[in-house]
């Protein structure tokens, strides 16, 4: 099986280039960068938290992840400015083909009930952000070792024109995107979490 970077360069920048016209193979829509995100409500309250994202982080990417800091004091959620609110970690080059092959082919399958990726999940500008509720989806991480479940966010950051062009590309690349499904994200309504299969599998042994 080809590499994520060989498969763009060889057979993806083709297709791409002949179906939306483009005569230089440089302009053809490429992968930019990969974004991370842990939102760390949780961690207010329980510092234990916070450990394990960063090592969670750490693990999956190999990227130590930066902290995100409040700008400003919200009362209502008991942030004070100054507070670590997040981390992020930033994926380029080879580290962000090789996080992608992960996410593709290792990652997405393990979700439970997964039936492919919605297709509002693909901004405007050709930019793609799918939500896990569990990290234990990453090969990185032993179920029995987990003491605290805590979700991720990851933004695939490219250079495409618009949606079409962006969603294309995240096809080629392997990504699967839910068929006869709605093309735009329900208001106010939210599903149960998605629970990963190795998570059902820890569920049954503590049982």
């Amino acid at each position: 099986m080809k590499r994520l970077s060989e498969q763009y360069k060889q057979d993806i920048v083709p297709v791409l280039q002949k179906e939306f016209g483009y005569t230089n193979s440089l302009a053809v829509p490429r992968l930019d960068k990969v974004k991370i995100n842990v939102g760390i409500s949780k961690a207010l309250k329980d510092d234990k938290y916070l450990e394990v994202m960063v090592k969670t982080l750490e693990r999956i990417t190999g990227q130590k992840p930066v902290k995100t800091i409040s700008r400003k004091a919200i009362s209502g959620f008991g942030i004070r400015q100054g507070m670590v609110v997040g981390l992020a970690v930033t994926l380029r080059r080879q580290r962000m083909y090789d996080f992608l092959e992960k996410l593709i082919r290792v990652a997405l399958p393990r979700v439970r009930d997964f039936q492919g990726v919605p297709e509002y999940s693909v901004d405007e500008k050709g930019n793609l952000t799918i939500g896990f509720t569990e990290h234990l989806v990453f090969p990185e991480i032993n179920s029995d070792e987990v003491e605290k479940l805590h979700g991720l966010e990851v933004t695939i950051v490219t250079t495409a024109d618009n949606k079409t062009e962006g969603k294309k590309l995240f096809q080629l690349l392997g990504i699967p995107f839910r068929e006869g499904k709605r093309t735009t994200k329900k208001k106010k309504r939210q599903g149960p979490p998605v629970k990963s299969k190795a998570a059902d599998k820890s569920d049954e042994t503590k049982e």
